[in-house]
């Protein structure tokens, strides 16, 4: 906790949500200091209209918007699905990795406004508490961090909602969609409220990207990315940037239903929480990448990778992007990607999307003639024997063993 007086100028990241639409008039009051917003455009659409003129309607000297969508798919989205890293076998991550970069860049402009500190709005139960002043203290050691929800008396959205109200700041959270929620061009999750009932439906009408599977064209649709050393950059032979690729496979995805996922997760403060996400365009992404994979990684490669999925995944799911582990293994997972050359075909369908055809005319290990059924001239297929007896020979020994000893 930063001491109250010695603060005279703070950064907040701000989204104009429940949480931060009332932080700028409670840093004022209670640090008497100026507040300078900051959010970060990661594609959250329409949810930023309005927001410089918002901030400063509730005391922010300053707001700056910053346009982050290319590097974030580019240098964040894209480097993680290199290691297809996915969170406790479900959840691809898309709250986790956005954070490490809205964190770089409210700490350049606090150094450009020589803010003494920095203020976030995640709750003291989270992680993105946790994600954010891990690459706070990356960036800057010495830095002052302002967690309002570590101090402040206001324990609950209902009460958040009254402080709202009582100084005239509106909040788009409602009786009717008594959720919160987080967006970027890769997902977007919704927690608490009527989710905090692990048994209960998530209601049909809070999801945003995606129709219903039952609701999803009756029709199949193919769709062909194509990799370039692990990402892709093309769809159906038109090449796009990465925001642009992401985004469009995310209207894809959402009209046949695909990336909902609804999770009881562990946090990494301790406790069980349920997140329900959508994550169209990354599932499908996901899948595709591992169909070009199939074709063109040596299998031992391909399972060293794999072996460092939960790590890779917990490292960023945990706040740890900046840290030197995550960093070795991101050096390891790239040198892996260099063959992952290639083009999948993915089958989209009522919430389903699945490879049915992969290719690549640089990198492919696939060679029919070794591995066809039919007659061929390069495999003796006698060979088998000796190498199957030559694995089998410790089952063997241990049989033996067992039958000597009974």
């Amino acid at each position: 906790m930063s001491e109250k007086g010695s603060v005279k100028k703070a950064v907040l990241a701000y989204s104009g949500g429940l949480d931060t639409s009332i932080i700028v008039r409670w840093l004022i009051e209670e640090y008497g200091c100026e507040v300078i917003a900051f959010a970060a455009d990661v594609g959250q659409g329409k949810e930023l209209d309005g927001i410089p003129e918002k901030a400063r309607q509730t005391g922010a000297s300053k707001c700056y918007v910053e346009d982050l969508r290319e590097e974030f798919v580019r240098d964040f989205v894209f480097p993680m699905f290199r290691a297809n890293a996915i969170y406790e076998g479900r959840y691809f991550l898309g709250t986790s990795i956005a954070r490490p970069l809205i964190s770089k860049k409210q700490m350049e402009i606090a150094q450009a406004e020589e803010a003494e500190a920095v203020c976030h709005g995640a709750t003291g139960k989270g992680n993105d508490q946790i994600r954010f002043e891990l690459a706070y203290y990356h960036f800057d050691p010495e830095i002052k961090i302002i967690a309002p929800w570590r101090e402040w008396d206001l324990n609950s959205r209902e009460s958040l909602i009254a402080y709202a109200k009582k100084h005239g700041i509106p909040v788009p959270v409602t009786k009717k969609r008594p959720w919160s929620s987080d967006r970027n061009l890769l997902h977007i999750s919704f927690e608490g409220g009527v989710l905090e009932d692990p048994w209960a439906e998530p209601p049909e009408d809070m999801y945003l990207l995606s129709v219903s599977p039952e609701q999803a064209p009756d029709k199949p649709e193919y769709v062909e990315i194509e990799f370039r050393n692990g990402d892709p950059v093309a769809i159906n032979g038109e090449n796009l940037t990465p925001a642009q690729l992401l985004a469009h496979l995310n209207e894809l995805g959402g009209k046949h239903g695909i990336g909902r996922v609804d999770i009881m997760e562990n946090r990494f403060v301790g406790m069980k929480s349920r997140g329900v996400y959508e994550t169209p365009g990354g599932t499908i992404l996901e899948e595709a990448h591992r169909g070009v994979e199939q074709i063109t990684m040596d299998r031992e490669v391909l399972n060293l990778r794999d072996s460092l999925i939960p790590r890779y995944a917990a490292m960023v799911y945990n706040g740890f992007w900046f840290a030197p582990e995550r960093e070795a293994t991101q050096a390891l997972i790239d040198e892996t990607q260099k063959t992952v050359n290639g083009v999948a075909r993915v089958k989209l369908y009522k919430g389903h999307c699945r490879v049915v055809g992969r290719k690549s005319d640089t990198n492919s290990l696939f060679d029919p003639e070794v591995a066809t059924f039919e007659a061929d001239e390069v495999y003796n297929q006698a060979d088998a024997e000796g190498f199957i007896r030559l694995n089998a020979l410790r089952l063997r020994i241990r049989s033996a063993m067992q039958k000597k000893h009974r």
